[in-house]
């Protein structure tokens, strides 16, 4: 008794513990949910600004935290009064009611009012009628480029039409006209003075816009006016509509739109558009941005063309929606995919092709409004910062757009929602300025003037009682001030009253509770004499004078801590209103105690703690204490049954003896409603009638109960009886009739159908003829099929059916290619006659394991008598569904291995047992049975009587190889039961397969593992098509292997998640059993692995299945060796032979697995060499292991690797094996290569970024966010983020940043692992140079809009897709002035092909204060050899010759194909006439010099062909005058094509680049050659993708200072060496080097380094010098070249792209060092020549 007390103890301990703890979890998560008390508040404004529920207490006793909701204050005590709660209020200013008469929009309410907390929402309705027609202001805007010519005249002549077609919309409508071209500046605008007069032939002077005819009614005066226009022109394909559109809308009284009608603006044009920022005058800082004002003079043009910037397209969005303006794009075919991206952008817009003529405008615009007039957008302007608005709609449906489809003519009801935000770029709203959290929001549907106004304001009042603190108050000790109930105490003072000072004595004594030692109970801190009790995560634990109590000690209910209806505080519960007892368990209220009349407890009873204690409690007595029959209504009823019946009509077995019982027996002629649900009913044996009763009172105490009896009883007719023995004797004699038909007759079922009744008999057939599957929906292999019966019911009938596969091939019946012999799996299916439960579907419950064992041994044992069975596997439970009344009975389904030949036997045996219905002891349902081969099935099913359908289960013979479009077969053969007739005989299925989304396959088609692996590890590999999930089953089968006994049978499902590519199949293996040592049984052990059932559009690949070889081990003299496999004879004298099976794996993405089985003979160890596929072997790492595998690691990431072998022993060592290839898994990438800005203006930059230096893996994505950061470089708002999921587009345009705010930037990879780490950089775009680019075409970049709000957070949008001229184009795009350009590089698309880019290059140097001599070297971006220019430079003071010509302002390329361009220029300033230019050009690279004289001095461009595409020219152009001539102007282009892959052509640093680039090149080593200059050595990048022209090596310091140095260095070596002089010591310089091709520059490798003196040191530039290195190998001498640089005062200052150095090649050293380190290795290089080095030791791909 003891023990088993002892025992119990723990137990209850741990359940304790167990309870405490999961009380403490339910408090503390109840704690971390409400935020006013962990905000710990410490004021009344503070508090009630956490949260909008957040209250304040200001009760002066009130002893918990002041700061809680509501109802917590006043449960734990805090008076109504003292609660400080702040409520947001909403009422309606305005409001006149929707008048449908009135024919003209109107909205209801106009006004509402509303104050909000901080994190609050409130919501109105609001209606808006707009009628079934309305004023229409139609206004045309037209490009009048020369190419709209056709499309002038047509619409000169369609006046009429237009009237025609705005009288049939409504009544009251009014027309316009404005026109268009582009901006009047260069290059937009051809700046000759001719061509300013007159660009074309009868053609009008070029201009920006113009208003030409104002909103009218008269149509008579729009005709007219409209045939006076005439067309202008201008030079580049895209237009300046953006600035028309702006002047239209803002220009509201010039265009005459009117206050009350529809506004509908058409813009008509065939090109393309310039937007904000991608022209070239502002990219070269010229113009400011667009002040969104209208600029029209008195002639309705537009006079600020050349004075701002376009607009963008949020801005165009933001002010048509303000001035409710619809735009109807009418494009042509050439630009209408640019405009159809653009209208997304428009909540409501259409868009229609225009004829090349616009012949077919009217009926375009009569189109486009009938799909305006069902849409309506709702919009808030004027929002504040604090506040967020959203607008929906019961009636209608939203559009992607965000409008909605409305009917006209009807009031729609709308819902409007306001919320006040909480938080705004990390500060609370509270602390914005005013202006920011109040205002009045302008909520207006579309094309309506009038708007819902509603003034909205964030209340950020100061609580009343902070307004009336006492200072130095007496409550406070005059120590602090008393406010809102509590002390606020002046520094160095506290406690609750500020009678406390850290400075005084501490006093324990105080603190210590009579009878302990510790102060305050040991749970808290005793200061000023008053105990502080810990918390415990930010929740009071302890309370109490002394921290006594523990508020999680309390008494408990149900587990529940007060039972959740209080809290614990000084160790008794404080329950909340309406809840009383020890544990807040009692209610105070009588609800529950209420009866079913009202009373309480019945009146028999009282009511204590919500429940009802009766005076007398029975067997019968409810919880109210009333009398319940339905405790045990029908045993009360049979047990007074008999005494009923004696008493009210003296039947039944007490009949005569009626004394026994003591019931009081009432006869009623109806029973009561109220009784009618509890009465006792009863059939009287003696009449057959039935009768009624119910009872009054207590059954228990029998003489209190009344019993209330139906006089009348339910009988049945009696005039009938005499009609069942005439019935009884028919049924009898048509028995025996059919019994004698089915006696005498040979054919039952001709007999029957020979009786009357069964004449029409009744059929069964397919419901369906045909069904159509698409592969990659299916999730399935198999097809439930409806069979339907039709006609009688009775009786049952069974179908036997069969399915062929592949009919739609020619033969497909035809097996005799197939060898009878060859063993298949045959699925086979019967019902069980036992109910199905869950459990059978859990292999591992016990009852699904009886019951497969059951199956299988007596199937088994029905099989075996068939040659060639094998045994039962694969036995699964189901249930099938629509099969009848059997549907709840067990499916067994299981596989039987058999030869092809046995089919016919298997269908005979299955029929033969089911007819029986037993397979041995295993019971089956009739009827039922399905057997699979692999190309066809047979089977039957059962209609049981009243069944009318049923499903057959049809297999549907999933194979890889199917076709595209396959066809199966299912027929109905016979009803070998029953009397049915066939209906519908055959029903034709066809799987249509879709292309794959992804391709699953075994890495190999076979594998070998050791029975000392315990586990076969068979990688399966996903080939991504489309991505996404992809999933396929796989399953293990027996071949020479036995499941059980070699291995362990395996099946289940892999699921590839998006981006996976890579799973792993485990199959345990087992040890040798001692019978099979015994035996040495040799045979091969083979098992073999299927891949079966891919789903979501997932395909097999190459390798459906692989076959794994199980090696035995066996005993050779006493060393383990390996049979089953060709054994390899040892070598001779004793020298081992290679080792067997070598296999490899990775197991992570820097580890290989690397095995094999040993050799014969005794080996002593191992040696592994493995080496980098591709390096030479003499590069490999050996290591020396004793067991037959090896651990490889630290490898490089996403690295194939190649392996062999050899065993040793005392003779020496063996034979290799063969080489095993294997490569690495992915890691996720290093940090993007360094951010480069191309700052474009102030607010407006273009963000580049290299690859990685380790991708360790397939790039897939780049992740870049941005956001504002204070000058501690500490963000202060959200960071934005941007997906860029084109690995090729690796930079980003980003428009509208704040000026002068400094940002910081973030770019971070993604691969196959996951997302890499993020380089980030920090950038005032308003203290940084700008490099302008010097095209109106930006290149195919994502275009961000900083400033977009809520509606435009997803405006990402692809320059290229927008700026793209048409194909076939005859205005080229054109460039700047040679100064403005890109890093010097400028790219061009020209027109009429995909495939070429014209790049033009230009270096020029202008100093102007000193006029010496300098020389230049400059690398030029489009040329692969290194040139010298020598330019003279003049001074201030140089004059040219009166007379002279300067130089030509402005060198314009136009490409016009692969082989031809167009070179123009200006004329120059000349004080006499020009009379005629010369246009010298030549190869870059040296070349014949061509030479073209143009005598005519008007002529100023010229067609050169023939040139080369893909080759880099020089043109210089200077003009002539009678005095001779001036000065050169020069530029270097270049026509690339795409189609030569070698292109001499490369992007400057800085430049996105492409996949084709090289790698990083690898890892930098550092040699000090004295205290001011070291040696750098690289090896050749490990993938170089092409032929490396060289490297770009830049230097800096690391912590800023001075100038960045960039060295180029020309070569292609495997090891590159660089001197670099100048270097200071003590300095730590960070070095990058680059690598480039002909596709460009890759991504950089990064080295830090610091030269320290040694005092007393000497140095020589080789003595002395120590080497930390791996490996060293010799190389032969001619690999090596040595670069030095050297500099003096002149040297010019370096910049990006330029070379100044000179190289000379020397004989380096044959010896090649080679280091592997991280991509940041901290150096120290001393000036003795020692070199150190600290890094990890892990590898990567260089």
């Amino acid at each position: 008794m003891r023990r088993k007390r002892m025992d119990v103890l723990p137990r209850a301990c741990a359940g304790l513990l167990l309870l405490s703890l999961l009380c403490a979890t339910s408090l503390c998560q109840r704690s971390k949910n409400n935020r006013c008390v962990l905000s710990r508040a410490k004021s009344c404004t503070e508090c009630i600004r956490v949260d909008k529920d957040c209250s304040f207490c200001t009760d002066e006793s009130f002893e918990e935290s002041r700061c809680d909701l509501r109802e917590n204050l006043l449960r734990y005590g805090c008076g109504e009064a003292s609660i400080v709660y702040t409520r947001g209020e909403m009422r309606t200013q305005q409001n006149f009611s929707i008048n449908t008469a009135l024919q003209r929009t109107q909205v209801s309410p106009q006004g509402m009012f509303m104050r909000l907390r901080a994190g609050e929402e409130m919501s109105f309705n609001m209606d808006v009628f707009q009628p079934l027609e309305s004023p229409v202001d139609l206004y045309i805007l037209m490009d009048f480029s020369y190419s709209m010519s056709d499309d002038l005249d047509n619409l000169k002549s369609m006046g009429q039409n237009l009237a025609e077609f705005l009288q049939a919309l409504t009544s009251n409508y009014t027309i316009g006209f404005g026109k268009f071209v582009d901006k009047v500046s260069s290059p937009q605008t051809d700046m000759r003075p001719e061509k300013l007069r007159e660009p074309w032939n009868n053609a009008d002077s070029p201009f920006s816009f113009k208003n030409v005819i104002r909103l009218t009614s008269n149509i008579n005066h729009f005709s007219e006016e409209l045939r006076k226009e005439r067309i202008s022109g201008n030079l580049d394909a895209p237009e300046g509509g953006f600035d028309a559109i702006l002047q239209t809308a803002v220009c509201k009284d010039k265009i005459g739109w009117r206050k009350d009608s529809t506004h509908l603006l058409v813009f008509s044009t065939e090109s393309a558009f310039h937007y904000e920022a991608d022209g070239t005058n502002v990219l070269a800082g010229i113009l400011a941005r667009n002040d969104e004002q209208c600029h029209l003079d008195t002639n309705g043009t537009y006079v600020y063309d050349t004075k701002q910037d376009y607009p963008s397209v949020p801005t165009l969005v933001r002010l048509l929606g303000q001035h409710n303006i619809i735009p109807i794009f009418a494009v042509t075919n050439h630009s209408y995919s640019y405009y159809e991206k653009l209208r997304k952008y428009f909540p409501i817009s259409e868009i229609g092709v225009l004829q090349e003529d616009s012949s077919n405008i009217v009926e375009l615009l009569r189109t486009a409004f009938e799909r305006i007039r069902s849409k309506m957008d709702i919009r808030a302007d004027f929002i504040p910062k604090a506040m967020k608005t959203e607008f929906t709609s019961s009636m209608y449906e939203k559009t992607e757009s965000g409008s909605f489809h409305i009917t006209r003519g009807e009031v729609g009801k709308f819902n409007v929602r306001v919320k006040a935000l909480e938080y705004i770029g990390g500060q609370h709203v509270c602390s914005l300025p005013e202006k920011d959290r109040q205002g009045v929001i302008h909520v207006k549907p579309t094309s309506l003037s009038d708007s819902l106004k509603v003034t909205a304001s964030v209340i950020c009042d100061v609580c009343p009682c902070e307004q009336q603190q006492e200072f130095n108050s007496r409550k406070c000790s005059f120590h602090g001030n008393f406010v809102c109930g509590q002390c606020m105490c002046h520094p160095g003072w506290r406690g609750d009253t500020c009678d406390c000072s850290p400075a005084s004595s501490p006093n324990n004594e105080a603190c210590i509770r009579p009878g302990d030692v510790e102060p305050c109970s040991g749970r808290g801190e005793c200061l000023c004499g008053k105990c502080q009790c810990y918390s415990e995560d930010l929740t009071q634990r302890f309370d109490g004078a002394f921290c006594q109590y523990d508020v999680l000690q309390c008494p408990r209910t149900s587990g529940f801590l007060c039972n959740d209806r209080g809290r614990c505080s000084k160790g008794a519960c404080v329950c909340e209103s309406g809840w009383e007892g020890p544990g807040c368990e009692c209610p105070m209220s009588n609800d529950t105690c209420i009866d079913s009349r009202g009373g309480i407890c019945n009146n028999h009873g009282r009511c204590e703690c919500g429940r009802c204690i009766c005076d007398k409690a029975s067997l019968y007595t409810s919880s109210t204490c009333e009398i319940s029959y339905s405790l045990g209504f029908q045993a009360v009823c049979e047990s007074i049954r008999d005494c009923v019946r004696c008493q009210a009509w003296g039947t039944g077995n007490t009949k005569g003896n009626c004394s026994t019982c003591h019931l009081q027996i009432q006869m009623v002629e109806e029973l009561k409603k109220e009784e009618a649900s509890e009465y006792c009913s009863f059939q009287d044996e003696e009449d057959d009638c039935t009768y009624h009763y119910t009872l009054e009172g207590d059954p228990t105490v029998l003489p209190n109960t009344t019993v209330h009896v139906q006089k009348k009883k339910e009988c049945p007719p009696g005039s009938f009886l005499w009609l069942i023995p005439l019935l009884i004797f028919l049924i009898l004699l048509l028995g025996l009739l059919l019994l004698l038909c089915w006696k005498f007759c040979a054919c039952c079922k001709a007999c029957l159908a020979l009786l009357p009744c069964c004449a029409r008999g009744r059929t069964v057939g397919f419901k369906e003829d045909h069904y159509m599957l698409r592969h990659s929906l299916m999730s399935s292999d198999h097809l439930d099929t409806p069979m339907v019966r039709s006609g009688s019911l009775k009786g049952r009938d069974i179908v036997r059916w069969k399915i062929n596969n592949n009919v739609h091939k020619q033969g497909f019946t035809s097996l005799a290619a197939a060898n009878p012999k060859d063993l298949i799996p045959y699925g086979l299916s019967l019902r069980l006659t036992r109910l199905f439960t869950q459990n059978l579907v859990k292999p591992d419950t016990r009852e699904c394991e009886q019951l497969r064992k059951e199956v299988e041994e007596n199937l088994n044992d029905v099989f075996k008598h068939i040659p060639g069975c094998h045994k039962l596997q694969q036995t699964k439970f189901r249930l099938q569904p629509n099969s009848g009344k059997r549907q709840d009975h067990t499916i067994v389904d299981t596989v039987l291995t058999a030869p092809r030949s046995a089919k016919p036997e298997i269908i005979k045996v299955m029929e033969k047992h089911v007819s029986h219905e037993a397979f041995n002891d295993l019971k089956v349902s009739p009827g039922y049975y399905t057997v699979t081969s692999d190309q066809d099935a047979h089977g039957m099913v059962e209609f049981q009587e009243a069944v009318e359908l049923v499903d057959v289960r049809v297999p549907l013979f999933i194979r890889e190889d199917d076709d595209d479009e396959k066809q199966l077969q299912v027929e109905a053969i016979d009803v070998p039961t029953g009397i049915a007739e066939i209906g519908r005989r055959l029903v034709n299925i066809t799987i249509i397969k879709e292309q794959a989304s992804s391709l699953i396959t075994f890495l190999q088609p076979a594998y070998s593992h050791s029975r000392f692996d315990k586990l076969a590890k068979i990688p399966v590999l996903r080939e991504i098509i489309d991505n996404g999930k992809s999933q396929v089953t796989y399953r293990t089968r027996d071949l020479t292997a036995k499941n059980g006994r070699d291995y362990i049978f395996t099946e289940g499902d892999l699921v590839f998640q998006p981006g996976e590519t890579r799973k792993e199949v485990q199959v345990p293996l087992l040890e040798l059993t001692e019978i099979d040592t015994l035996l040495h049984n040799c045979q091969l052990k083979q098992f073999a692995i299927d891949l079966l059932h891919p789903k979501y559009g997932a395909k097999i690949g190459r390798y459906p299945q692989t076959t794994v070889t199980i090696a035995d081990p066996e005993v050779v003299d006493g060393v383990p060796s390996m049979t089953g496999l060709s054994q390899v004879s040892q070598s001779p004298k004793g020298r081992l032979s290679a080792p067997l099976n070598p296999n490899a794996h990775a197991l992570s993405s820097r580890e290989i697995r690397f095995s094999w089985f040993p050799p014969p003979g005794k080996p002593l160890g191992y040696k592994v060499k493995y080496w980098i596929q591709g390096d030479p072997e003499s590069e490999a790492h050996l290591i020396d292991v004793k067991a037959p595998s090896a651990e490889l690691s630290n490898l490089y990431p996403f690295c194939d690797y190649e392996m062999q072998v050899c065993a040793y022993n005392a003779m020496g060592e063996g034979a290799y094996s063969d080489i095993i290839h294997c490569r690495t898994l992915e890691d996720v990438p290093s940090e993007p290569g360094r951010l480069a800005f191309n700052v474009v203006s102030s607010t407006v930059t273009q963000l580049s970024w290299a690859e990685p230096a380790e991708t360790n893996g397939e790039i897939t994505a780049y992740e870049v966010s941005y956001g504002l950061v204070n000058e501690d470089n500490v963000p202060i708002g959200p960071m934005k983020k941007v997906l860029v999921e084109d690995p090729k587009k690796r930079m980003v345009l980003i428009e509208n940043l704040r000026e002068s705010q400094p940002y910081r930037y973030m770019v971070k990879a993604r691969n196959g692992a996951g997302w890499g780490p993020e380089r980030e950089a920090t950038i005032n775009l308003a203290t940084q140079p700008k490099r302008p680019m010097s095209i109106p075409i930006i290149p195919d970049v994502p275009i961000i809009d900083a400033e977009g709000g809520e509606d435009y957070d997803s405006y990402l949008m692809y320059s290229a897709d927008v700026l793209r001229s048409p194909a076939g184009s005859k205005r080229p795009s054109v460039s700047d002035d040679s100064e403005h350009l890109l890093n010097g590089r400028v790219d061009f698309s020209f027109p009429g092909s995909g495939s070429g880019t014209l790049t033009r290059t230009t270096n020029t140097s202008y100093h102007q204060l000193t006029s010496h001599m300098q020389q230049e070297h400059r690398v030029l971006g489009s040329s692969s050899l290194t040139r010298d220019y020598s330019t003279m430079l003049m001074g201030h003071d140089s004059r040219l010759p009166l007379g002279v010509p300067d130089t030509p302002t402005r060198l314009v390329f136009s490409a016009l194909g692969p082989t031809s361009l167009k070179v123009s220029w200006q004329e120059p300033h000349c004080e006499k006439e020009v009379q005629g230019y010369s246009v010298q050009y030549q190869l870059l690279n040296g070349g014949e010099v061509h030479r073209l004289t143009i005598p005519n001095p008007s002529q100023n461009s010229v067609v050169v062909e023939d040139l080369l595409p893909n080759h880099s020219y020089i043109f210089k152009v200077k003009a002539q005058s009678e005095e001779g001539w001036g000065p050169e102007r020069e530029g270097v282009i270049t026509i690339e094509s795409q189609v030569d892959p070698q292109s001499p052509l490369s992007p400057v640093p800085g430049s996105p680049f492409t996949l084709s680039t090289p790698s990083a090149p690898g890892p930098l080593v550092f040699t000090a050659l004295s205290p001011d200059s070291l040696q750098l050595s690289w090896e050749r990048p490990r993938k170089p993708n092409g032929s490396i022209l060289g490297y770009m090596v830049t230097c800096e310091m690391l912590h800023g200072g001075g100038e960045p140095r960039n060295i180029y260095v020309e070569g292609d070596n495997p090891e590159t060496t660089l001197t670099v002089p100048h270097l200071s010591e003590n300095v730590p310089y960070k070095f990058k080097v680059q690598a480039k091709t002909t596709q460009g520059f890759g991504p950089e490798r990064e080295g830090i380094i610091t030269i320290e003196s040694q005092d007393g040191g000497t140095f020589s530039q080789f003595g002395g010098q120590q080497y930390m290195r791996e490996e060293v190998y010799n190389f032969p001498t001619e690999y090596g070249t040595k670069t030095s640089i050297s500099h003096s005062s002149l040297d010019p200052h370096f910049t990006d792209g330029m070379l100044m150095t000179t190289q000379r090649v020397e004989s380096a050293s044959s010896t090649l060092t080679k280091q592997v380190t991280k991509e940041f290795v901290s150096r120290t290089v001393m000036s003795s020549g020692t070199l150190t080095k600290q890094m990890e030791r892990q590898f990567y791909e260089a």
